[in-house]
């Protein structure tokens, strides 16, 4: 820690424990005592079952489940995609037109996902793009509202390597295809790590604007957790709820083992 005395120490921890606990843990140990429990009476839930995990593990639940995490993995692909060729592309640029192109991706995070939603709601309800009623405009939805954070991520990637990596390539004969897919790529796979996490987890728990837009054949389990809680629900809600929590993590822990595994080449 920075802090180095004895005193100092004991108060950052009690700050840290009174600033986590109230905010992020409390919150968190709600829900999960919540999915075991059969009432709440009191201040502490009565009664313990295991029935909203059978319920949340099978049937409608597991398909939503299925349904979020192949939405979420599409999208992080393709924001993955296109935020590194915008990345790729801008750092040729100079700089008024590079701010430009990033005040673009960062639209979309600048105003509320339902505005995102709605607007892709009308751009794709009349043909020649018609993907109204599709799973495809849920994923298109989710890829403009992650893109931004996997380009912002690339980008600030680009700017800490070091030119003379490809100046000697290039000084060596490497045509530029060569050292983009064997020197830039490579030394950029952490960051691709970490942007691919970020619009995983920031996809799995997209609500607003897949309200608006996902078909009766294409529900995620966002959806389901709120259609839940909002019919009162409750305890069956919050079972789904660590159910979501759980396969980010889980989905979020291989990435970052991954991410790992690439800083060290």
């Amino acid at each position: 820690m920075l802090v180095h005395s004895r005193k100092g120490k004991w108060t950052a921890w009690a700050v840290f424990f009174v600033l986590f606990l109230p905010l992020f843990a409390l919150p968190l140990l709600v829900i999960l005592a919540a999915s075991f429990a059969t009432s709440w009476p009191g201040v502490l839930p009565a009664g313990a079952t295991t029935a909203h995990y059978a319920a949340a593990t099978r049937g409608e639940a597991l398909q939503a489940l299925v349904t979020s995490l192949v939405t979420a993995v599409t999208a992080s692909l393709l924001a993955l995609i296109a935020g590194t060729w915008a990345a790729l592309a801008g750092a040729a640029l100079g700089r008024r037109r590079r701010a430009v192109l990033d005040a673009l991706f960062m639209l979309p995070v600048a105003v509320p996902p339902v505005v995102v939603g709605l607007a892709v709601l009308v751009a794709f309800s009349q043909p020649p793009f018609l993907l109204n009623g599709t799973r495809w405009i849920v994923i298109v939805a989710h890829t403009v509202l992650v893109t931004a954070f996997a380009h912002q991520s690339v980008s600030a990637a680009l700017e800490r390597l070091d030119p003379a990596c490809e100046q000697v390539a290039a000084s060596l004969g490497a045509r530029p295809a060569y050292v983009l897919w064997r020197v830039k790529l490579p030394l950029l796979l952490p960051s691709l790590g970490a942007a691919a996490g970020l619009c995983f987890a920031l996809s799995m728990g997209e609500l607003s604007a897949t309200v608006m837009l996902y078909p009766p054949d294409w529900t995620p389990l966002t959806v389901l957790i709120y259609a839940a809680t909002d019919r009162g629900a409750l305890f069956a809600g919050s079972a789904l709820a660590v159910v979501l929590m759980t396969t980010t993590l889980l989905v979020l822990l291989a990435v970052s083992r991954v991410r790992t595994k690439a800083s060290y080449r």
